[in-house]
């Protein structure tokens, strides 16, 4: 049976008809809170197995300098996994939206902004990075090392959630590997647009059966969760049933609305290059 998150605020703009406003504020930006779905994954505030940051990319960011002259950027926004909200990406992206008509004086005048306001929101230290076009032109298409598990031959009848065909999914053999998959698919919880993704997922730890984690990876196709949540629930029932020594999750998801959302979660040192692959 599908799972879906039942716990969204009534007030999420999503839902909404919205009139982009001329001129930025807080009051926009809405959240919400990482508690509710962690509730429903059997996590405790004092309890969360992992750490990790949700890396947002921002490819339409447009502003005004003193002059006048607009100006554009790509932007990056890292938040913490320990934060206590999420940022509700319809308001972000109305939130950005309404810098297209404002001036600043400097483009570290707009950065300090962004990270004011946003760590304001998700109550947390946030870093925003913006960069210029020709700092990243060369920036070429890359690809998840590892091995990928998407040519299994099988059969698949059943898209909706199912954490148990990761029970018993483990061998004796204790392994170190990556395996990747690019067939990833859940949907936003509010809109039911398709969020796809491509996963790298790194352990330590009983070898896990191929097919029987491509099945359980498949099983998100028809799943309503946030971008984060997702990997987040991903963790843990991989920790759950096959108790790796060390694990780490990272997604990188293609791009909706000007931006892609690339979370990872992890139990050991991990530091993810913030490689563009090629669905971004």
């Amino acid at each position: 049976m599908s799972i879906c998150n039942k716990n969204i605020p009534d007030n999420m703009l999503l839902t909404k008809n919205i009139i982009c406003k001329k001129n930025y504020g807080l009051n926009i930006l809405k959240v919400i809170p990482r508690s509710l779905h962690r509730k429903t994954i059997g996590l405790s505030y004092n309890k969360i197995p992992f750490f990790g940051n949700d890396i947002w990319t921002l490819y339409e960011l447009s502003w005004l300098n003193n002059k006048g002259l607009p100006q554009v950027s790509i932007g990056k926004i890292v938040f913490d996994s320990s934060s206590k909200n999420l940022i509700d990406s319809k308001s972000f992206k109305l939130y950005l939206h309404s810098f297209i008509q404002t001036k600043f004086d400097t483009w570290s005048d707009l950065r300090n902004i962004l990270e004011h306001n946003l760590s304001i929101c998700v109550k947390s230290k946030v870093s925003v990075s913006l960069f210029r076009l020709n700092e990243i032109k060369v920036q070429s298409i890359n690809h998840f090392r590892g091995y990928c598990i998407d040519e299994q031959d099988i059969e698949v009848e059943d898209y909706n959630f199912n954490s148990s065909y990761l029970l018993g999914a483990t061998s004796n053999k204790i392994v170190t590997e990556t395996l990747i998959s690019h067939l990833f698919k859940s949907n936003c919880p509010i809109t039911n647009n398709s969020d796809c993704g491509s996963i790298m997922i790194y352990y330590t730890g009983f070898s896990i059966n191929y097919e029987s984690l491509l099945r359980y990876l498949i099983s998100f196709r028809n799943q309503k969760e946030f971008h984060e949540q997702c990997v987040e629930r991903i963790f843990n029932d991989i920790l759950h049933f096959c108790c790796p020594e060390k694990l780490t999750v990272y997604v990188r998801y293609t791009r909706r609305g000007g931006i892609d959302i690339n979370p990872w979660r992890s139990n050991v040192p991990f530091s993810p290059v913030c490689l563009r692959l090629v669905r971004q």
